[in-house]
């Protein structure tokens, strides 16, 4: 497939957004036959530079259309080695940027805000429907919960199961995430009360670690404890969460201090009211 870079003047673009529209475009890319593989960002001319592989360069612009409107100021076909050359042959952060040689070209400051999501009961509705109607209904989870994340600039960094692992750029958006799933699940169960789906979401947030586009880490290690801790349909997020979300028109209800495996401190955690 021929290979393309566009590149666009947007001098006053933020990597927080840069890294929303990348997740944007790998949304809508398949509907046109397209995949963004990378891009790199000139902070000093305002100029960024996009990747992608498309069978037009008309394609390759409909996807930046509909997924976020930073419509190219150019696009032009090039070679592999050409590409190389430019936004290098490394890989890529999580969320698309070019990594490049040297410790001031990781555009990705490493800050992630973790959520895991886990489906109650999966056990006994396998055991109640059996494998096939299970698996059906597991689909369904997924979908609504990909929806979400399409929707809050997450990025699915698993499946574990029962459930999905994400990681977000804001801890705003992976709050209005939680809700967003909570609620769809809700809705999902008000049309299908015969099997109804219920999930517990567990949230935190740090710098962790990632190789092979997966995270590790504390912080990862955290949102999953505090994911079991959580009774169905209920969100719960570690302290640091609900102090970044300060100011941005969430609710909270303190839940206390609790001691979560492998933790040697407590840990405040936090109900999001959602309903």
């Amino acid at each position: 497939m021929p290979l393309f870079m566009d590149i666009h003047n947007l001098e006053d673009i933020t990597l927080e957004r840069l890294n929303e529209s990348h997740v944007a475009d790998c949304a809508v890319q398949a509907k046109y036959g397209v995949r963004y593989l990378k891009w790199w960002w000139n902070r000093e001319t305002g100029k960024v530079f996009c990747l992608v592989e498309a069978p037009s360069a008309e394609a390759a612009a409909a996807v930046h259309r509909e997924a976020h409107g930073f419509v190219a100021d150019e696009i032009i076909q090039v070679e592999s080695a050409v590409a190389d050359a430019f936004l290098g042959g490394g890989g890529v952060s999580d969320f698309g940027a070019a990594l490049l040689p040297g410790p001031e070209s990781r555009l990705d400051g490493g800050f992630r805000a973790v959520l895991f999501t886990d489906m109650t009961g999966s056990t006994h509705l396998t055991n109640r429907l059996g494998d096939e109607r299970a698996l059906e209904i597991l689909r369904s989870h997924n979908a609504l919960i990909r929806t979400a994340l399409a929707d809050h600039a997450g990025r699915e960094v698993k499946h574990t199961g029962d459930g999905i692992m994400a990681a977000f750029t804001s801890a705003a958006r992976a709050v209005a995430c939680s809700v967003a799933i909570q609620r769809a699940f809700a809705e999902h169960n008000r049309g299908s009360p015969d099997v109804e789906i219920t999930v517990r979401i567990g949230a935190s947030a740090g710098e962790p670690v990632e190789d092979d586009r997966d995270l590790f880490g504390a912080a990862v290690q955290l949102a999953a404890r505090v994911c079991e801790r959580a009774r169905p349909e209920q969100i719960l997020v570690a302290n640091v969460v609900a102090e970044l979300c300060v100011g941005k028109g969430f609710r909270f209800t303190d839940r206390g201090e609790a001691l979560l495996k492998g933790f040697d401190l407590p840990v405040r955690l936090h109900e999001v009211v959602w309903a």
